[in-house]
């Protein structure tokens, strides 16, 4: 089958192969035919070693598609089933399951390190124990959710990661009160998301905070009350909370350089979310005294901070309401064949999500 591969990490190429095989079917499993991925900056974060991930790997966790058939002793999944991929399934045993909270289980981690693909040359791995950038993978039953019939393949896929990641981090993580003002600083797909999560909530004032002006101008189609670049952050502070700083500051771009300037933004006493994933040798600083005396809340938000099954439900009930806006967030579509042309794009600034069609 055709799989976008990643030989060594610093690359920053894929190479699409036909020779690749998924591994690993038995009982606990399913294989699901890939129908539509997204493209998240986590991706490109694994292919340049800033998340760990061994290689050679095929990247991809945002994925959709059908079930083709499943192991022995999986119920409630049958072959024809349409699911979305979750890179990060729940166990239900260990202590973070049994606290509910689901999204700290470290048990689809586990699966990063077994290859679930093989080539004639050896083993291959899947991004997050998945690998959705392939026609087809084999993934144990947690991870495939079955999707209703209303949702298109690239929806899901958008759901499986970007869409819940943003807006988790506004409605349960940050828990964003109605009539706050909200600063985001990174305005990429997870960004956009957290934007919409805040409009959703009953923010009053969101500040979207981008480099790129195309992204600025989709964050105010997709919910900002004002869409700055960073060099205009400091006066739309000044102009909107009179210097205080914003209630809430959400930071989506995973370094400590702009989680410095969001600490800065948020006003005392307010609170700064942590969303974007960044290095182990990245470190964010504050000294003791500030701690101490503004009292800002710094909450870091994995995967949306709640329980991610509860959280896909609560994503395509707010997108089939008209609360959110999905398909707009879709701004290229290619073939796996287009895979490089995506990253670049996604590298740039130029796309909010591509969705791959397999």
């Amino acid at each position: 089958m055709r799989a976008a591969v990643l030989h060594e990490i610093g690359q920053d190429k894929l190479e699409v192969l036909d020779d690749v095989e998924a591994v690993g079917f038995g009982p606990g499993k399913v294989r699901i035919r890939i129908r539509a991925t997204g493209l998240c900056h986590s991706d490109l974060s694994a292919m340049n070693g800033v998340l760990p991930q061994p290689a050679p790997f095929i990247p991809g966790h945002e994925g959709a598609g059908e079930v083709v058939d499943v192991g022995d002793g999986v119920t409630g999944l049958k072959a024809g089933d349409r699911v979305l991929v979750c890179w990060l399934p729940a166990c239900g045993v260990c202590p973070s399951c049994g606290r509910g909270q689901t999204h700290l289980c470290l048990a689809g981690f586990m699966n990063a390190g077994t290859p679930n693909f093989k080539r004639p040359g050896g083993d291959v791995f899947g991004f997050a124990g998945t690998g959705t950038f392939t026609e087809e993978v084999v993934v144990g039953a947690g991870c495939a959710v079955p999707i209703p019939d209303d949702v298109p393949f690239e929806i899901a896929a958008l759901i499986g990661c970007g869409v819940t990641t943003g807006l988790g981090a506004a409605i349960n993580t940050a828990q964003v009160e109605a009539g706050s003002s909200v600063a985001v600083i990174g305005c990429g797909g997870v960004g956009i998301s957290a934007v919409q999560g805040a409009r959703v909530q009953g923010a009053a004032q969101i500040v979207a905070v981008d480099p790129v002006a195309s992204r600025r101008e989709a964050a105010l189609r997709f919910g900002a009350t004002e869409a700055v670049s960073p060099d205009e952050f400091a006066d739309a502070r000044q102009r909107i909370t009179a210097g205080e700083g914003f209630d809430y500051v959400f930071e989506v771009v995973g370094k400590s350089a702009t989680a410095r300037t969001a600490y800065e933004n948020t006003r005392r006493g307010g609170t700064l979310c942590i969303v974007g994933a960044g290095a182990l040798d990245d470190h964010f600083q504050v000294n003791m005294f500030e701690l101490f005396f503004d009292e800002k809340r710094i909450l870091p938000s994995m995967y949306g901070g709640g329980d991610v099954l509860r959280s896909y439900g609560r994503a395509v009930e707010l997108w089939r309401a008209g609360r959110i806006d999905l398909e707009s967030m879709i701004t290229h579509r290619v073939r796996l064949d287009g895979i490089n042309d995506a990253l670049d794009q996604m590298r740039t600034g130029t796309s909010l999500r591509t969705c791959v069609e397999l």
